[in-house]
């Protein structure tokens, strides 16, 4: 038999199925023909097809050194590559492959195959692009690119790269507009930039598509939740338990929205649930927030929850930080300080921290804000902007960009003042932006810690609300400022004086307030205050009208517990002026547990409102009672209910006390500690100038 009979024959084994005497016949021609590139190639395709890819690999090698330009031999040696494991490599044999053939379909269909392999999706959605262009009508190449790009998605939303997964899903819904999963993956990016309206519809469209899915309920809820329609959300929570009794943070959101409308059958029992899982269920996402709002949680409990949100949410940028040298910091002269909030707008920190931002000492220090908040055109929004030396806008920069962004202008110590709280960008500081980190203000309690690693090196805090003894109890090193953790704006404005009768208030009645948000409102405080209304007739407690739910479960509350509904009387929100202006009317405040009154005390404090406080073992229970005893009014400090309950009924049946703690408090504007900014600043700046040293010294951030 000559050589080419031989060929053909083995040839016509192999087409017809027979690969034991296809094989035979390759290797007798090949023993003829040893670089006959065409039989190599054949019976490397023989052995991939049987399984053997590393002889394929071998095999195909050959016909491609002797004939390194062939488009056929490359695509088939890249597919032996693949089947090898060797996915890189099959990557470059298919773009030679493609640099000689550029419209071969198939080529480009690989390469994308290969790309999806190796996770590299965005790479592979270009190849599937390109396929579908020439094949618009191939179902198989639009559900590739479909994946890729829903893959893509989900890759950069782990990120932080949320305006790229936006871009993603939307092009994958062009695609298949029946799917409700890019809906919901739409939904959860466009929420994470803010677009609260747009992930509303996205979600929307998913729940029709996916009408039997938990999370779409869950995340919908959310977004009903953040937009204002309370009810709505309620409803969508509850159906998403429904579909799924397991869903531990729909049973944590109901929970918490439940606390905001003051619906408080079953609370203790959920309450004690969720607080099983912190501790038996580390994959459960229980936001922090919630969970430290929430009656009888332990700081020990608190550090555990936060613990178990940054492990599932910034593992994998802890992954991928990477220990950058920060040698070029040391070169400027002045300390750079960048604050990151999503607040930087007409929000409550604007009135803490605005003129200590002015106060800093521009001879030592250069201040920058890192804002993901939107411009709200306010007086308090153009106040921070001006007080600021640099602010910028990280609101379309992704996670990696925004901490990319810090590290080029050289931040030496980076402060967070937003926290576990809406529209966050913490996630951030797991990338290592800066040599040192600080959580301060925005989140009352530890960040908790990645596998033993704190997401933060320090926490600004106090002695008061945090006695060393809590130390344990938090990730980060504390920082203990002098007076108070809190700073305060001496120049929030302050509108004309009303009446009583202009704000619904009897004229001779002992007015007792509350102007907390009604989530921190909690049955056992409520109990007291009852009992105290009913030991005082005639008085009132004046409360902050948060939704109209909360107003009626509180009115229907009270009547409950033998006080009359109209004894409870309600302040619309109004501007920040006007509402400081009408403190003056009240006679008492009357703080909650165990959520203390924050920035609301100091506004109470400020007015010249006396604020009765009872204190608890974690951080947001304490903070009021370090405002008072900053004050040197700790006989306005109690840590039983039993004496809180005492001191309000003595408070509010001794005129002249009253009086007197009211003139300590409006003389304490000028000369407390409390109010000065300045020496706050100059605090602040000491703790800063230490722990800076501390990193030069030792290079590194812990003591």
């Amino acid at each position: 038999m000559t050589s080419t009979s031989l060929l053909q024959t083995a040839f016509e084994h192999h087409r017809n199925g027979r690969l034991a005497q296809a094989e035979s016949a390759y290797l007798q021609f090949i023993a003829c023909q040893p670089a006959h590139a065409g039989a190599q190639h054949l019976l490397g395709l023989l052995y991939l097809q049987s399984g053997r890819a590393a002889l394929a690999v071998e095999q195909i090698a050959r016909a491609v050194k002797t004939e390194p330009n062939n488009p056929d031999y490359l695509n088939n040696y890249g597919a032996a590559l693949r089947a090898n494991s060797q996915t890189e490599l099959a990557i470059n044999c298919y773009r030679k492959a493609l640099q000689l053939n550029p419209r071969d379909i198939d080529l480009q269909n690989n390469l994308g195959n290969a790309y999806l392999e190796l996770q590299r999706f965005e790479e592979a959605a270009g190849c599937y692009r390109r396929v579908l262009r020439a094949l618009p009508d191939n179902p198989d190449v639009r559900s590739s690119l479909c994946n890729a790009l829903q893959s893509y998605g989900f890759q950069c939303h782990d990120k932080g790269m949320y305006l790229q997964a936006e871009a993603a899903y939307e092009e994958a819904i062009g695609l298949n507009p029946a799917d409700g999963a890019s809906y919901y993956n739409l939904g959860n990016a466009q929420r994470e930039l803010g677009k609260a309206e747009e992930a509303l519809k996205s979600y929307r469209q998913a729940q029709k598509l996916l009408p039997h899915d938990a999370d779409v309920y869950n995340n919908l809820g959310n977004v009903l939740r953040e937009t204002g329609q309370l009810k709505e959300a309620v409803a969508a929570y509850q159906q998403a338990l429904q579909l799924n009794p397991q869903l531990y943070h729909a049973r944590v959101h109901l929970v918490h929205q439940k606390q905001h409308f003051c619906e408080w059958t079953g609370l203790e029992q959920e309450v004690a649930m969720i607080r099983d899982w912190v501790k038996t269920v580390p994959q459960a996402q229980i936001s922090p927030f919630a969970f430290l709002a929430m009656p009888g949680t332990t700081a020990d409990e608190q550090r555990i929850c936060a613990d178990n949100w940054v492990s599932n949410r910034f593992s994998q940028l802890f992954a991928i930080a990477q220990s950058d040298d920060f040698s070029a910091n040391r070169k400027h002269r002045k300390l750079r300080i960048g604050y990151l909030s999503s607040d930087f707008r007409l929000h409550p920190l604007a009135f803490l921290i605005s003129e200590l931002i002015e106060c800093h000492d521009r001879t030592q220090f250069e201040i920058y804000a890192y804002s993901n908040a939107a411009d709200d055109k306010t007086p308090e929004r153009k106040r921070l902007e001006k007080a600021f030396d640099h602010f910028i806008d990280i609101r379309k920069l992704s996670i990696p960009q925004a901490a990319e962004r810090i590290k080029q202008d050289q931040i030496d110590i980076l402060v967070d003042l937003t926290g576990f709280t809406q529209a966050s960008r913490t996630a951030l500081v797991a990338l290592k932006p800066a040599p040192v980190s600080i959580n301060w203000l925005g989140f009352p309690g530890t960040m908790g810690a990645y596998k033993g690693k704190p997401l933060f090196d320090y926490i600004l805090t106090d002695d008061f609300v945090m006695p060393i003894s809590k130390d344990v109890n938090f990730a980060e090193t504390p920082l203990r400022l002098p007076v108070c953790y809190q700073p305060n704006d001496r120049k929030r404005p302050i509108g004309k004086p009303t009446t009583r009768a202009e704000n619904g208030l009897p004229d001779d009645a002992f007015v007792f307030c509350s102007f907390n948000q009604t989530f921190k409102i909690l049955p056992q405080v409520f109990d007291i205050w009852m009992n105290i209304l009913k030991e005082r007739p005639a008085s009132v407690l004046w409360l902050l009208e948060c939704n109209a739910v909360a107003k009626e479960n509180l009115q229907r509350e009270a009547e409950t517990r033998g006080v009359a509904a109209d004894r409870l009387i309600f302040a619309p929100r109004v501007p920040i002026a006007d509402h400081l202006a009408r403190h003056q009317l009240a006679d008492l405040f009357l703080d909650t547990l165990p959520y203390n009154a924050h920035t609301t005390a100091s506004d109470a404090l400020w007015m010249g409102l006396p604020l009765l406080t009872c204190t608890g073992q974690t951080f947001a229970s304490r903070v009021a009672g370090s405002l008072l005893h900053a004050l040197g009014m700790d006989d306005l400090i109690t840590d039983n209910l039993d004496d809180y309950r005492q001191k309000a009924l003595q408070l509010s049946s001794d005129a002249d006390l009253l009086a007197s703690i009211k003139q300590r408090l409006l003389q304490s504007r000028d000369s407390a500690p409390l109010f000065e900014t300045g020496r706050f600043a100059q605090d602040l700046e000491h703790c800063y100038q230490t722990v800076w040293q501390r990193y030069l010294q030792e290079g590194q951030t812990q003591p």
